[in-house]
């Protein structure tokens, strides 16, 4: 998935429904930090560290602040780190609800969390989702400038009350794919291998979704590699160079869109003016259209 428009450059499977495992905690991620208190200081409690599987191992009466523990979320796919972001911001049964709202409300269709760490096993549902879905979450959680910042972190120490912690990131191709800047590792027994990574190349911005791959480090690498030799962000509006008939109309922004160069002829754009311009001094839009689908709109000013 291009990470500007959406736009699906290579498919497979991706709205099949599964248990989605220890991904499911990108969007624990993100509630945390939309909280706003990144920089409280949590007191961990018995049972924040009852739990099971990947883990950071907090201690009882430890106090660690929630963005160290959105670090350990993301870097080590901590369980009890998970536990304690729920517990602390909302209770778990608020906090659960809270992921469901929000995968509806940036469109994540065919999505249900019933934790907010992922495991499906010993009385826990597991989390359901899609490839497609996955893809949605890590384009919005890309857009805030925390998680990007925590999430391509190779390695941090973390300093609490009571310990010293040396975590290493979990997801393999930060340190073995020279693009790669995110994602998310998960693994149970019945999910199976899931992976979500982000990469960067010139101006392009990928996203790559994979379930139930043994090699899905690999497979990630070559996908990312036929997104970036075939496909490359092509100006499609440049403010500088566009004339209106009206001297004193501007629009304020280059528009990019991801395309192979003998795509670029799919492209067309209708100008929409208002009848008046509006209190923002808008005086109408240009819509972009890719293969007649509308892809974009960009407002008209009034200088």
């Amino acid at each position: 998935m291009d990470q500007e428009s959406g736009r699906i450059l290579y498919s497979k499977n991706i709205y099949e429904v599964r248990s989605v495992a220890s991904i499911s905690k990108i969007m624990t991620a993100v509630l945390a930090i939309e909280s706003g208190k990144l920089d409280d200081k949590v007191l961990i409690k018995p049972d924040m560290i009852k739990t099971h599987g990947s883990s950071i191992y907090l201690s009882v009466g430890e106090e660690i602040t929630l963005r160290n523990l959105v670090y350990g979320l993301l870097l080590r796919s901590g369980n009890d780190a998970s536990l304690a972001i729920a517990d602390y911001l909302y209770g778990r049964e608020k906090f659960v609800s809270k992921m469901n709202e929000k995968a509806k409300k940036i469109g994540m269709k065919n999505t249900i969390f019933y934790n907010p760490h992922g495991l499906d096993d010993d009385g826990e549902k597991g989390n359901y989702s899609t490839a497609y879905d996955m893809a949605i979450l890590m384009k919005y959680a890309n857009n805030l400038f925390d998680f990007r910042e925590i999430d391509s972190t190779k390695y941090i120490m973390v300093q609490t009350n009571l310990k010293t912690y040396t975590w290493y990131n979990k997801n393999k191709l930060l340190t073995s794919y020279r693009y790669a800047n995110g994602g998310k590792t998960g693994y149970t027994g019945k999910a199976k291998r899931t992976l979500v990574t982000s990469a960067s190349n010139d101006n392009a911005n990928l996203i790559v979704v994979t379930f139930v791959d043994r090699d899905a480090f690999n497979t990630h690498k070559r996908l990312y590699e036929y997104g970036f030799n075939n496909y490359r962000n092509y100006m499609v509006l440049n403010k500088n160079k566009i004339k209106f008939k009206n001297k004193k109309l501007y629009i304020r922004n280059n528009y990019y869109y991801l395309m192979s160069n003998n795509e670029r002829e799919n492209i067309t754009y209708n100008i929409n003016y208002y009848k008046k311009k509006n209190r923002n001094n808008q005086a109408g839009y240009i819509e972009v259209f890719y293969k007649n689908k509308s892809v974009h709109k960009e407002y008209i000013y009034s200088k």
